[in-house]
């Protein structure tokens, strides 16, 4: 008997229109993890979709982490000694860093200079930049910008709020005949940028859009989460549920002309792993498939071995290795239309290969000690991430890099995501050195300021 097809989508100019239609909707807003710019994308995402938009209050514990202070900006600039805007938020959103805190008043040329972004390998573009969880204020600018900067003193203002308030995301729930659940998430807390991030709100949405008017054997849940803070919040707040979520996709990077992409989940060989391999093997598109790594984006948190939920990465080029990554040249130009609609079309058909055979993985949550081996150690805070910022285990301001072993501090952060994601009683540090290609060495050294920061314990 030949198997269903339950969804199917027409490559078509108008599903092509209706998905940059939304994006170029989403372009101009202002998103952060926290704030307004995030409620006005699910706002608009309502439209769309019965989208459930929930709040969680700042100061509230989820896991490791506490949820912070909501962020919310109107203006920013850099005024010259003739009073003209060298920097302008109102020109791009990506000018200001991203949670700066209020400021108002005039800084020497040197001063100013101590809170400048730029990327001296890519001179021309304006980076983004972050700083969630330490209070700080800064400007981001193309690198050959910096000759502007040559008065003694400048106006420089940052109009924002950082105050008490809410983190908030949405949630869409499609019942099917089964209470076995399959989680879509993506994230939603990035500022004018296209590929990164809002392609995956734009084919998340549509991809909810078509479920919720078919018959489906699975429950299906969207997430749209602020990135990590996010998706720690709804583990924390649906711990006792996710027995039901059985597999699940990230979304993210799916608007580039780039091949298609999946990253495998911490199990290697799930259901979703088997499935979504299958149908880019069988799409006669070029594709890559990469191994599970924790670092990224949300699966790391899925992934955590507290957690350890099967949900893979669907994307075209990856994060981190698109020119036009974390600055604002990742603009409508940067995204194609039928990148997109490829996009959402080999979702569908991974989502119709999974209703075709209705299999989910068993005991995934199991996994037997080897206690014949060596370096073998215990996350002592597996749900997840624990909040390395407070720590000083990760720096306080994010920029945009590729993943780089020959930067020192961005070797360290590394190894300790791998000890950290690995460390589930079951995994050796030899094991850990194979899968990430790190020195023995260095995660032992890992190792123990992990375990002088309470975070680790060895077994054997």
């Amino acid at each position: 008997m030949k198997k269903q097809q339950y969804i199917s989508v027409k490559g078509d100019l108008k599903t092509q229109n209706e998905l940059f239609s939304l994006m170029e909707n989403l372009f101009p807003i202002c998103r952060s993890i926290t704030g307004n710019g995030l409620r006005k994308t699910l706002k608009i995402l309502q439209k769309q979709i019965d989208l459930k938009i929930i709040e969680v209050r700042t100061g509230t514990k989820v896991f490791d982490w506490k949820i912070p202070y909501e962020w919310n900006i109107k203006d920013a600039y850099v005024k010259n000694l003739k009073g003209e805007r060298i920097i302008d938020f109102k020109k791009s959103n990506i000018h200001v860093l991203n949670y700066s805190i209020p400021i108002n008043k005039k800084v020497s040329q040197k001063e100013l200079k101590r809170h400048l972004h730029t990327l001296p390998e890519k001179p021309n573009s304006v980076p983004y930049v972050t700083s969630y969880y330490k209070k700080n204020w800064g400007f981001c600018l193309a690198h050959n910008q910096l000759q502007l900067i040559n008065d003694d003193y400048y106006d420089i203002k940052i109009d924002s709020r950082l105050e008490p308030g809410f983190l908030t995301y949405g949630e869409f729930f499609k019942k099917g005949d089964s209470s076995d659940e399959i989680l879509i998430s993506t994230y939603v807390c990035h500022p004018s940028l296209c590929n990164d991030n809002i392609s995956g709100i734009v084919v998340s949405t549509m991809l909810a859009k078509i479920l919720s008017k078919i018959k489906t054997h699975f429950s299906y849940r969207f997430l749209f989460i602020p990135e990590t803070i996010g998706a720690i919040t709804w583990l924390s707040k649906n711990e006792k549920n996710l027995s039901k979520i059985k597999s699940g996709l990230v979304i993210t990077c799916v608007g580039g002309n780039g091949i298609f992409t999946y990253k495998k989940t911490r199990h290697d060989n799930s259901v979703i792993d088997r499935i979504s391999m299958n149908v880019l093997k069988n799409s006669k598109k070029p594709f890559q498939i990469r191994d599970f790594f924790p670092y990224g984006s949300d699966e790391r948190q899925f992934n955590s071995p507290g957690i350890n939920l099967p949900i893979g990465v669907f994307m075209r080029t990856p994060y981190y290795e698109f020119k036009e990554y974390h600055t604002a040249d990742d603009n409508l130009k940067s995204v194609k239309k039928h990148a997109l609609n490829d996009s959402l079309v080999m979702l569908c058909k991974i989502i119709s290969k999974l209703e075709d055979e209705k299999i989910i993985d068993k005991n995934i949550q199991k996994e037997k000690i080897r206690k014949s081996k060596s370096h073998i150690y215990l996350n002592l805070n597996p749900k997840c991430e624990p909040q390395l910022g407070r720590r000083k285990l990760y720096r306080d301001i994010s920029k945009s890099r590729l993943v780089d072993k020959n930067d020192s501090q961005n070797l360290i952060e590394l190894s300790i995501c791998w000890v950290l994601n690995f460390s589930d009683g079951y995994h050796s540090l030899n094991d850990i050195s194979k899968k990430s290609s790190l020195s023995l060495k260095l995660l032992k050294q890992t190792s123990k300021l992990l375990i002088e920061k309470n975070l680790l314990k060895k077994l054997n």
